[in-house]
């Protein structure tokens, strides 16, 4: 007799399209039962990407099929959005911090882009907004907090059960590279990265949070996953810079966070052009055009675009990022004006 476990296994093998996640993981597998000789197996599939579900259910069938299953499979959807009323998040997700207003993944389908110097430097421009802030590192794999922002040695106290994230620069600030030691590599199987970044929601005081900015791992795995199933995102800010190849991950970027039903408030085009600190004169480095072009047949908008400076690296390792080293810089300015957008596309979406 096929034991449940087996026909777990067997649809362990059905990915969601284009992510590396499967469906049991993703809690699509909702029951398999047994009536008479018949597998009864429940499949109820949370997203609204209609082409991705009907991907799903082929995908499941053939897999039963090939294992010699006999058996009957109930599909549910979620049902469709009337086509008169606004665009809504399709499936309802655990939200780990309803206490925060806006919680905002600063994300990048590749390595590279300063993303975390993004994520850093929104949170400081949100806080000089007059905002209450709190700075999640949610990249597990390779934390740069604590150096972006000169924080070494931290104690980190307690309130209750919970850990009080330290004050950095007038932003709350967690970081799992608080509770590593040195550069000693972190190496965690997908899921165990996914359980780490719950933890660092549900076991810090972010209580009084207008906006929590999470710096993620750069890609599209259990990381990310976790936290649009978990965290309730207001929306995700993606990162790229001007070579074709960062475009293609950013755009891969994207599709992962439509597809989990994530608004993505729009992308950051970092690196793009050089301002002379002088004459303030704009060069352009890169070719111009495509990114917006691909973003508009997305249907996301560029938020802004990040110039060149070598005291953003330099402010950085540092300890100080260059909204607080070198604010006056083209920069500088840059990060604040895409704090302001990011606050207006938070509060009204159709601006």
């Amino acid at each position: 007799m096929t034991r449940v476990e087996d026909v777990f296994d067997t649809l362990r093998q059905v990915r969601y399209p284009g992510l590396e996640k499967d469906i049991v993981s993703l809690g699509y597998v909702t029951g398999v039962g047994r009536v008479g000789e018949r597998l009864v197996v429940s499949l109820e599939i949370g997203t609204s990407d209609a082409q991705a579900a009907e991907t799903i259910e082929r995908e499941a069938r053939r897999r039963l099929d090939e294992a010699g299953y006999g058996y009957e499979l109930q599909v549910t959807r979620p049902q469709p959005a009337k086509a008169e009323s606004a665009p809504e998040r399709q499936v309802q997700f655990e939200d780990l911090l309803p206490e925060v207003t806006y919680k905002i993944a600063v994300a990048s389908g590749k390595g590279g882009v300063g993303k975390s110097t993004v994520a850093v430097n929104l949170a400081l421009a949100l806080a000089e907004l007059g905002a209450e802030v709190g700075l999640l590192d949610a990249d597990v794999y390779g934390p740069s907090m604590p150096t972006m922002l000169g924080i070494g040695d931290q104690k980190l106290g307690m309130s209750g059960e919970k850990v009080v994230p330290p004050r950095v620069h007038g932003i709350r600030v967690m970081s799992l590279g608080f509770l590593t030691q040195g550069i000693t590599p972190i190496i965690w199987r997908g899921p165990l990265a996914g359980r780490a970044i719950e933890q660092l929601m549900t076991d810090v005081d972010w209580s009084g949070v207008e906006y929590l900015v999470f710096d993620l791992p750069p890609g599209t795995g259990d990381v990310q996953i976790s936290l649009s199933q978990k965290g309730n995102l207001s929306g995700a800010v993606v990162v790229t810079t001007p070579q074709d190849v960062a475009l293609i991950d950013a755009i891969k970027g994207v599709g992962m966070f439509q597809k989990v039903d994530v608004p993505v408030l729009g992308i950051v085009e970092n690196m793009t052009h050089f301002e002379c600190p002088h004459c303030h004169e704009r060069s352009e480095i890169f070719p111009q055009g495509k990114l917006k072009a691909e973003m508009e047949r997305l249907g996301v908008p560029v938020l802004g675009d990040i110039p060149i400076d070598p005291q953003v690296a330099t402010a950085g390792d540092a300890g100080k990022p260059i909204l607080l080293a070198a604010p006056d810089t083209a920069a500088a300015r840059a990060f604040r004006q895409l704090a302001v957008r990011i606050t207006e596309v938070l509060k009204d979406p159709r601006t």
